[in-house]
């Protein structure tokens, strides 16, 4: 019994001819007869009765009819999920991100990955820097979307594409001096209780050291009052009074109009936070290998400021 035998069968049931099957797959009629006869032999049973016009089935047949149809049914299902794993359109696709990143076009970029891939379940992961880094280099995530913190980029077997330059806004409690301002300079905000913004829990990650220079270029060293990796307890904290804080502006995307925050543009050389994807190149995984095949050619967003009260968000023109 082979699929071609049950496909001839089910067509000629149908159409109760042999001639409508054999035109139906587009072979002769006399190849539909013998393939029909070769699955009666292997059953033991004739099931049509030739003696009739148009053919009908017998007893046996009609029996065997619906089985033939599901076995044919579950073997197509079969092939598809075989071809499904050979390209990459099932399994797990585990994604690791940097807290605050949901709120960037990531979201976007993985509904469409899942539109044409929806057999692959993409597992997320919400993680520091650090541990981002780790996992990634332990063969936990498959690629990550991480600030360069660890300096991944040192890392042998691993491939990485800057995915975004991001913006950064100075958060304000909305009574503050510099409140007003439509733009900021790092240089402005010396004295101030900073509310640190840390790529991870370690103080002297490779994150840190390139936006404390960023200090030391302004001139002065920043009193860091309060240190986390959660966006929401800075900006709670500022909404307090207790102090500012230097963010990427996709964390601040959605929250503009929060109570007692204002949120001004950051401008500067360097004022950006870049972030990157990263993968082991080594991977077998076939769904990184898909995903990575439909991201953009020049893989780099840029982040528009959040709009002053009252004015509308603007796309960038150009890489900030």
């Amino acid at each position: 019994m082979n699929r071609n035998q049950l496909r001839y069968f089910v067509a000629a049931a149908e159409h109760r001819s042999f001639t409508k099957a054999a035109e139906q797959y587009y072979i002769s009629q006399t190849a539909v007869t013998q393939q029909i006869q070769q699955l009666e032999q292997s059953l033991g049973c004739e099931l049509f009765d030739r003696s009739t016009r148009p053919v009908s089935l017998t007893s046996a047949g009609s029996a065997f009819l619906q089985d033939a149809k599901a076995i044919l049914e579950r073997m197509s299902r079969a092939q598809e999920r075989v071809h499904d794993a050979a390209t990459g359109l099932t399994g797990t696709l585990r994604v690791g991100y940097v807290r605050g990143y949901e709120r960037s076009d990531l979201s976007t970029l993985m509904r469409h990955f899942h539109q044409k891939n929806s057999n692959v379940l993409i597992s997320f992961y919400r993680c520091s820097t650090d541990v981002l880094a780790a996992g990634l280099l332990h063969q936990e995530y498959d690629i990550v979307f991480t600030w360069d913190s660890t300096n991944l980029r040192t890392q042998e077997g691993v491939a990485f594409q800057t995915v975004e330059k991001a913006r950064l806004v100075v958060a304000l409690y909305a009574g503050h001096r510099l409140a007003q301002r439509r733009q900021i300079t790092r240089q402005e905000l010396r004295g101030e209780n900073i509310l640190y913004m840390s790529p991870d829990a370690a103080p002297d990650s490779y994150g840190d050291a390139f936006f404390m220079q960023l200090y030391n270029e302004a001139g002065y060293k920043p009193n860091i009052l309060f240190r986390s990796a959660d966006t929401e307890s800075i900006l709670m904290m500022v909404s307090a009074e207790e102090g500012i804080s230097i963010l990427p502006a996709y964390c601040v995307e959605k929250l503009y109009n929060a109570d007692n925050l204002v949120f001004v543009p950051l401008i500067g050389e360097g004022e950006v936070e870049e972030i990157i994807a990263a993968w082991q190149t080594t991977n077998p995984n076939p769904a990184l290998a898909r995903f990575l095949a439909m991201t953009p050619p020049q893989w780099e967003w840029a982040v528009p400021c959040p709009p002053r009260p009252g004015e509308k968000w603007r796309a960038p023109s150009g890489p900030p």
